[in-house]
This record gives structure tokens, C-alpha cells and sequence, in this order.
């Protein structure tokens, strides 16, 4: 837009407002137990298929009735996805609720976007919610930190280990706030978070193992899964592959396209809760190695992770673990937490009295910090962490053998062939 166009555009739009009668819904102003429009969070969507719809508009992950589009705290701005159909009918679903919100049915303030980048170059824009195909993650939440936009990333955060920790430098280096997409630390009653503070407090003793219940995991570039079809109206293939490798459309568009050994989709919760108990936020296993048919962790403190179920069973499974420690155990998913002896549940301590993050609601306490700039319970760092730690376990299953850690240096010492699988290509332009 050239100068003379801009306030030509300026003009116009003052004349409009100066015409217009002087209607303004108590809403638009904060009264009447409404948020003001300054204290709102504004808010672009970068994929809205399953897991990003639910964020938008209610879902079983987000924990408030209508997802971000029912919040009073948020004006959703944009809505980009890659699918035309999709992007523009979670528009007219927005639109229609805020028309009904403020009473005018001409009231429209969220518009359908193809590429990320236009809604990135928004200065309106606040913060992002990512929720595309996993390959893009590290990509567009680096880009996203360098635009000045805050994000909430789901999980996987990252595909690779270098492009993980390129992507938490990046959020870091642009003052921005992330909040990574494994909410159970936040949620599901504050099982998760009575658990770590059991563990946290000593109240099970040292702790000697863990049951992780799932594997780690790693990806591959899956081309030639099926017979190449013609690309569908509406679909912008050559955007869904981004960084992937150019390759025929197979009939298959979503955001696991991309996904290879163990668990990189389900491992993540496990994984971010097993380091968050243990205190590893910041570091992470020195070892993983395979016993039998069992993939293990090892931490420099000695304590050995099981990617397995725990003989004794109970809670665990459903995106949790089970901690062994000297004196008893607990075990915690998103069905509930057992322990033993089972009186340790009745004289839990305060959470932050341990130094462990209280936080009843994921979105909640990412928009929070986005307002107050403190840090998130799944910041950056952690989330790093705990990618990390899912991705070595796909590694070592990966090539199937045994593999030395550092957590300081983040590589394999002196294993060649290890460290080239740290990071991977990506179709250019595209980086981290």
C-alpha cells in the first residue's frame, strides 16, 4: 500500500465512522461484566482440523465450553488453515458467535486466511495457537517468535532434536511467550500436579524407576504411501508439505502424514510428565537402551524409565506414569492417581511449597502470561526437554542398538552415526 493509498483507505474509513450512528454494545466497552476490549488477548489460528477446531470452538483437550472462540479474554482475528472449506466455515462459525455476543448481525472481525505468513505479518495479532501438521511446528513457532507473536504450540513441538532446540532459542531470543500443547500438567483436577508434588516432596522416598507406559518416537518423510490422485479444489498441497519433500497427494492431508517410529503423537504427555515429576526441565536421559523388547531411559541419577506397563498395573496408561520410589509409589493418568501406602494421598502438601507450578487451566495460564509476561508452565525449555527425550527413545529404536546421551552438549559423544539423525533437511525456503 503506497502513502497516498493508505490515507485515501484512512479517509474513508473515518468518514464511515464519523457517519455511523453511535451504537456501541456494553461488550465493546467492558460494562456489564464483559472484558474490555484492551485486556483482550488477540488471537490468530494456524490450523483448525481436529485438534485446532477443539481449541476453537470446544473440544475434550480444552476445558472450556466453546474453546477460545466462547472466551471473553480473546478476539480471534484470523483463522489460516490450508483447506479453503475449512478455514472459511470456522470464520462464519466465529463470526456468528461474536454476532450474537454483541447483537449485530453485520458484526465481523475474523477473517479466513490461506498462508501463515500474511497472518504473521498482522500487527493486530497478539498470539498464535498452532495446530498443523506436525512437520511444521519448530518452523512456524520460530517464525511466529520472530514476527513478535506469542504462541501456544500442540504437541509434538518439534520432529527433530537441533530443530527443537533452534526453535526454544528463538522463542527465548525474541522475549516471546510459548506454551507448549501438553496441558496435562495443568489440568484433569490437578492429578498430574498432586502426583509430581508427592514425588517432589520425598514422600515415596528416592525415586529408583519409572513406568512410562509408551515408547519414545521419531519420523520419517513417508512418500509414495499410496497411488498419486489429483490434488482436491480448495487444498493447498504445496503449502500442507511446506518443508517436507515435494511429493505426489496420495489421498492423505492431515497431521500425522508425517509420523515413523514409536510414539512421536502420544509419547509427548508421557514423556513431559516423567520430566517435570523427576525435576529434569532442564536437562534430560544420558542413556537410552533396548532390553529385550523394551525400550529404557537412563538418568544420571540412576534412575531407569520403563517404556512399558507396569507389572503392578493401575493408573498409568492414559498419559501418565507410575514412580517407584524407596518408601512407596504413585502412579497418576488422566483416569486418576493411586498410591501406596495409600495414606499418602490424604496429607499432600501445597504444590508451590516444593517449587512445583500451579496451574488450573492450560489455555488459561498461557493467556495469562501472554498479559503479564511470566512464564508459562510449559515453557520453551521444558518442552525442548521433553521432546527431546521422546525423540531419543525413536532413535535408539531407530537403529536399534544402545545410545550414550549428553544433555549439556546435546549430542551423541563420539557417535557419528547418531548425530546425523540429530536434525533433518527441509525443503527450502523453509527453516528453523
Amino acid at each position: 500500500m503506497t502513502r497516498r493509498s493508505f490515507l485515501r483507505h484512512g479517509t474513508r474509513t473515518a468518514c464511515a465512522v464519523a457517519a455511523a450512528p453511535y451504537l456501541i454494545p456494553a461488550s465493546a466497552l467492558g460494562r456489564d461484566g464483559h472484558t474490555a476490549p484492551s485486556e483482550r488477548v488477540t488471537v490468530g489460528f494456524i490450523g483448525v482440523g481436529g485438534q485446532g477446531r477443539g481449541h476453537l470452538l470446544g473440544g475434550g483437550w480444552t476445558y472450556i465450553a466453546g474453546g477460545y472462540a466462547a472466551r471473553e479474554d480473546v478476539q480471534l482475528l484470523a483463522i489460516c488453515d490450508v483447506v479453503r472449506d475449512r478455514r472459511e466455515e470456522a470464520c462464519r462459525t466465529v463470526n456468528g458467535h461474536y454476532a450474537n455476543r454483541t447483537g449485530s448481525a453485520a458484526y465481523r472481525c475474523c477473517e479466513p486466511v490461506n498462508d501463515f505468513r500474511n497472518l504473521l505479518a498482522r500487527s493486530d495479532i497478539d498470539a498464535v495457537l498452532i495446530a498443523t501438521p506436525i512437520h511444521w511446528h519448530e518452523i512456524m513457532t520460530a517464525m511466529a517468535a520472530r514476527a513478535g507473536k506469542d504462541v501456544y504450540c500442540e504437541k509434538p513441538i518439534a520432529i527433530t532434536i537441533r530443530s527443537s532446540r533452534a526453535m526454544a532459542d528463538t522463542v527465548k531470543r525474541y522475549g516471546r511467550v510459548f506454551q507448549g500443547g501438553t496441558q496435562q500438567r495443568s489440568e484433569y483436577g490437578g492429578t498430574f500436579r498432586t502426583a509430581c508434588t508427592i514425588v517432589r516432596s520425598g514422600m515415596i522416598g528416592e525415586v529408583k524407576e519409572v513406568y512410562a507406559w509408551r515408547p519414545g518416537g521419531t519420523f520419517s518423510w513417508q512418500a509414495g504411501r499410496g497411488n498419486p490422485m489429483p490434488v482436491p479444489e480448495g487444498l493447498d498441497w504445496d503449502l500442507f508439505l511446506g518443508p517436507a519433500p515435494c511429493m505426489p497427494y496420495d489421498g492423505v492431508a492431515h497431521a500425522h502424514r508425517f509420523c515413523g517410529l514409536g510414539d512421536i503423537n502420544w509419547g509427548p504427555h508421557h514423556y513431559d510428565f516423567i520430566q517435570w515429576v523427576l525435576g529434569m526441565d532442564q536437562s534430560g536421559p544420558t542413556e537410552v537402551f533396548i532390553e529385550g523388547d523394551v525400550l529404557r531411559y537412563r538418568y544420571a541419577n540412576g534412575v531407569v524409565v520403563h517404556a512399558c506397563p507396569c507389572p503392578q498395573g493401575g493408573p498409568g496408561g492414559n498419559g501418565g506414569a507410575r514412580f517407584i520410589g524407596t518408601k512407596g509409589w504413585v502412579a497418576a493418568d488422566r483416569d486418576g492417581i493411586a498410591a501406596d501406602p495409600p495414606g499418602l494421598l490424604r496429607s499432600v502438601p501445597d504444590p508451590r511449597s516444593v517449587g512445583v507450578y500451579h496451574s488450573t487451566s492450560h489455555s488459561g495460564n498461557f493467556l495469562e502470561c501472554v498479559r503479564t509476561r511470566q512464564p508459562t508452565i510449559c515453557g520453551p525449555e521444558s518442552s525442548h526437554r521433553a521432546a527431546t527425550a521422546v525423540i531419543l527413545g525413536g532413535l535408539a529404536l531407530e537403529l536399534k542398538r544402545p545410545l550414550k546421551w549428553d544433555p549439556v552438549r546435546e549430542t551423541f559423544p563420539g557417535d557419528d552415526e547418531a548425530n546425523r539423525l540429530l536434525s533433518t533437511a527441509f525443503r527450502a525456503p523453509w527453516c528453523v
